[in-house]
């Protein structure tokens, strides 16, 4: 009995380890790209940072209000790569103040500490980012506690993405909505395995934290009560006892998720109320009001008709959820995309190879377990779905082909693409010894390197002076 044991306790140092090698990674380049990506060359970084400059200066929380958006001058200044001498209006660049503010109020002291330095701005973020890396790690070793190799490649993926990375060393607010996304999910999943250390009231409070960031993640509004309901279901649900009992019972769980959640997303909700009128709950009608002259859906689809509208979509979505820096004005280099492409094709047919090693004994787990995980793996695919129907809603008006848009799903999505490797990696093993578990996490490590090479050879001389 102690020989497992002992194995088990090796493999967790392992990983333990290697976890720490791709943080560590991911700190070293994550913080080339904060330093060396030229100033305000990252989506929005200019109305993210005057947001932060306008609550040191005046106070909690700025308006959105005409002027904000001047779609010529910032064509001007991307067109100029944000040359010094177009930089005395920056400070107008204000179209993010409708924004929920607690990610602005968190950098507030590092901005007046350092004197608004937009380095350490960045490296902020670039820490928030670390969450999620470790998020995602934590939520597939709970998950898959027999399978390491897929935690620490889910947790590299999320880690050196090279759009991820890159948003995560700007000043952005996605890096702690998405922060808050990804302990919600671990949460939630910890919740469905039926561990007493994740509560209802927890779950409530970091949703609601979210909505004090971002409305991004108003989805958990209703994916963490589906969980709450179905966790009870597994653990309580008895037919006999009918329908007025199970809602006596579920609702003071659910009752202790949506009071912290309801109470602190309503603290910004009512302050929209005030300042925009009912029902501008999240300031999204008076920022559309305000952004002018943006691109629209509708004006695409009558150019190039529907299937050229889908052929752009599709394409522009991919490339910018693997990588196409600036403001969506660098692209990597076309083979990358082709490779990539490759891997995902890879993970496409792993899934089917994955599934097959579980029916052929490969990745055996108790009986007991088997609806438990069926459950959970239902939950993930749920929020991969949500992401995307939440990424079509943004697209239903404006034309906004940025994958990044997508990472509110980031830690599933790449769950599912190590899962893929993985199986292969597993139906290799058989034939070739070679194949052992960890190698299913050097491809992902591997996107490091990758980052660097963008970061030396693409973003920086494409966007510096």
């Amino acid at each position: 009995m102690s020989l497992p044991q002992k194995n088990s306790a090796s493999r967790s140092q392992y990983s333990v380890l290697i976890l720490a090698l791709i943080l560590v990674g991911y700190f070293v380049v994550g913080g080339l790209f904060a330093i060396k990506t030229p100033a305000w060359q990252s989506p929005d970084e200019p109305a993210h940072y005057n947001y932060i400059l306008q609550v040191a200066h005046n106070g909690c929380c700025p308006k959105i209000e005409p002027g904000d958006w001047d779609s010529v001058y910032l064509d001007q200044l991307k067109a100029a790569k944000f040359a010094p001498d177009l930089l005395a209006n920056l400070h107008t660049v204000q179209y993010e103040d409708h924004q929920p503010p607690l990610y602005y109020l968190l950098l507030t002291p590092i901005f007046t500490l350092t004197n608004g330095s937009l380095i350490a701005l960045r490296l902020f973020s670039l820490l928030m980012g670390a969450g999620i890396v470790l998020c995602a790690y934590g939520l597939v070793r709970v998950f898959l506690p027999e399978r390491p190799q897929v935690a620490l490649g889910t947790a590299a993926l999320v880690a050196f993405l090279p759009q991820h990375l890159a948003g995560l060393a700007s000043v952005s607010n996605d890096a702690l909505s998405n922060l808050l996304i990804a302990a919600t999910l671990l949460g939630t999943v910890l919740y469905l395995k039926g561990e007493p250390s994740s509560k209802e009231w927890q779950l409530g409070l970091l949703t609601g934290l979210g909505l004090l960031t971002k409305v991004s993640t108003l989805f958990l509004i209703g994916f963490v009560p589906l969980a709450i309901v179905v966790r009870w279901w597994m653990d309580n649900y008895q037919p006999e006892n009918g329908w007025r009992v199970g809602i006596r019972q579920v609702l003071p769980l659910l009752a202790a998720f949506f009071i912290p959640a309801l109470v602190l997303g309503g603290i910004w909700w009512i302050h929209s109320i005030n300042t925009y009128g009912f029902p501008d709950l999240f300031g999204l009608r008076q920022h559309d009001k305000v952004v002018t002259g943006q691109p629209r859906t509708a004006e695409l689809i009558a150019q190039v008709g529907f299937v050229g509208y889908l052929k752009t979509a599709l394409q522009t979505t991919f490339d910018s959820f693997w990588g196409q820096f600036g403001w969506m004005g660098v692209p990597m280099p076309a083979w990358i995309y082709s490779v990539l492409l490759g891997l995902v094709a890879v993970a496409g047919s792993g899934l089917v190879v994955n599934s097959q090693n579980t029916r052929n004994g490969l990745r055996p787990f108790p009986t007991e377990d088997l609806l438990e995980r069926r459950v959970i793996w239902t939950f993930i695919n749920l929020a991969i779905l949500l992401a995307v129907l939440e990424y079509l809603y943004y697209n239903t008006v404006f034309l906004q082909f940025q994958g990044r848009y997508i990472f509110t799903g980031l830690i599933p999505i790449a769950l599912v693409i190590v899962l893929g490797v993985d199986g292969w990696r597993a139906w290799l093993s058989r034939r070739v010894s070679l194949f052992v578990p960890m190698v299913t996490v050097i491809p992902f490590v591997l996107f490091a390197l990758l980052d660097l090479y963008l970061l030396w050879r693409v973003i920086v001389p494409a966007l510096a002076l």
